[in-house]
């Protein structure tokens, strides 16, 4: 009992460093939970953090909220989702409740604005670094490339919501799936019948 509180202790200050230390939200925390839950602990593999993303992406609700609530769920079952995500969320709802009273708006400051740049820059570096080491995970044929590319074009050229996107990349993901289990299970067919033509 006792090592599984502290396993649930573990992983709720694991998010909070997470939550704590990540500015921007959704796609900004992929650096430091790539690094937190990745490189340093080893609860999910990169792999697995893309897909969660992924899905937290076209699921209602907020992404890093989503990605916690799965790692969560994977590390310790529904009760670690909510620790997951209580962690995730406490840093945040802590700063704001101290700041809503004192500050009404950071447009007053313009120390304050300049600090978000910085921070805006430095987040934008991490974010490019991690897209080129997940992208050398995922994109592993032609097809992956020119998928990938093609969202872009049209997500950034022809503002195109992602909701969209994703959308088309599930039907197309399942389409394919489905039209390669066919081919599989048709040349296994073949295959057999050969093998009983030559037994013959």
């Amino acid at each position: 009992m006792k090592n599984k509180i502290k396993e649930f202790i573990k992983l709720y200050l694991a998010f909070v460093k997470i939550g704590a230390f990540t500015f921007g939200g959704g796609l900004a925390m992929m650096p430091i939970m790539q690094r937190e839950l990745i490189e340093k602990r080893g609860w999910v593999t990169e792999e697995e953090l893309i897909d969660y993303f992924a899905i937290g992406q076209s699921t209602p609700g907020i992404i890093a909220v989503n990605v916690a609530t799965f790692v969560g769920y994977k590390r310790l079952g529904w009760f670690g989702g909510i620790i997951g995500t209580l962690g995730v969320v406490t840093p945040s709802w802590v700063i704001i409740m101290l700041l809503a009273g004192a500050i009404s708006s950071v447009d007053k400051y313009p120390l304050a604005q300049k600090a978000l740049r910085g921070i805006n820059v430095a987040v934008a570096a991490l974010l490019t670094s991690v897209i080129v080491k997940f992208s050398k995970k995922t994109i592993k044929n032609v097809w992956n490339a020119f998928f990938m590319l093609l969202s872009f074009v049209l997500i950034y050229f022809f503002k195109v919501q992602s909701v969209w996107i994703i959308i088309a990349a599930l039907v197309t993901g399942s389409l394919l799936t489905l039209y390669r289990q066919k081919r599989l299970a048709a040349r296994e067919v073949s295959d057999e019948a050969s093998a009983s033509k030559e037994e013959e």
